[in-house]
């Protein structure tokens, strides 16, 4: 799994007009190949009646699926400079489609480039993006007697709570960077004296906005 990567963090869409033309540019995430395809065939019945419906999407922990469609349009003017923005924002798992009404007044090629990639920019503006960093779910066991002060510690950390179980004894589930897995599981059992244990019971993803 990845460490860190950044991506869209919703689906989004935002609107310009350029030489009378409309551009709607509507971005979201995918994880996979067929969720970026059916992404772009729901833009694409939302907006039958346009004139161009171009897109671009980047999968895989290695950017190993890189796709542009230009969708009538000149080659190389729409479904490459929506990509490049994919690709200068360093995004994964994420496609775009910009949509065109054509107002009537031709753009040219440098203005076409342009268009359709000010309109990629702009819908992940809208949509925002986030870092994905994989965390430890850690789980901390302990006696009844220490889960006030361990509970108040760990709240007052940065390391996110995510659940407590209460059975015999005291369950923690805690969010802990992977590189911090060590760090924190000392510190827990320096608070409790040594009377806690520390497991690691899986991996999640936890989003930050990208400012």
């Amino acid at each position: 799994m990845r460490e860190s990567y950044m991506t869209a963090g919703s689906s989004a869409s935002a609107e310009l007009l350029i030489q009378k033309s409309r551009f709607i540019g509507c971005a979201a995430r995918a994880e996979s190949e067929q969720q970026a395809l059916n992404f772009i065939n729901s833009i694409k019945e939302q907006h039958r009646s346009a004139n161009h419906n171009c897109s671009a999407y980047m999968l895989g922990e290695h950017d190993s699926i890189q796709k542009a469609n230009d969708d009538g349009e000149p080659g190389g003017t729409a479904g490459v400079p929506i990509l490049e923005v994919l690709k200068k924002k360093h995004l994964k798992d994420t496609v775009i489609v910009v949509t065109r009404y054509f107002g009537g007044v031709k753009l040219g090629s440098g203005g076409l480039i342009r268009a359709y990639g000010k309109a990629a920019s702009e819908a992940l503006s809208a949509a925002g993006i986030v870092e994905r960093r994989l965390h430890s779910l850690m789980k901390i066991s302990i006696d009844y007697t220490w889960l006030g002060k361990v509970e108040n510690e760990v709240r007052q950390s940065d390391y996110p709570l995510k659940d407590i179980d209460y059975a015999e004894g005291v369950n923690l589930y805690v969010h802990v960077p992977i590189a911090e897995e060590e760090s924190f599981t000392a510190w827990i059992k320096d608070l409790t004296n040594g009377q806690s244990s520390s497991i690691c019971t899986g991996k999640e993803y936890l989003e930050f906005p990208v400012t």
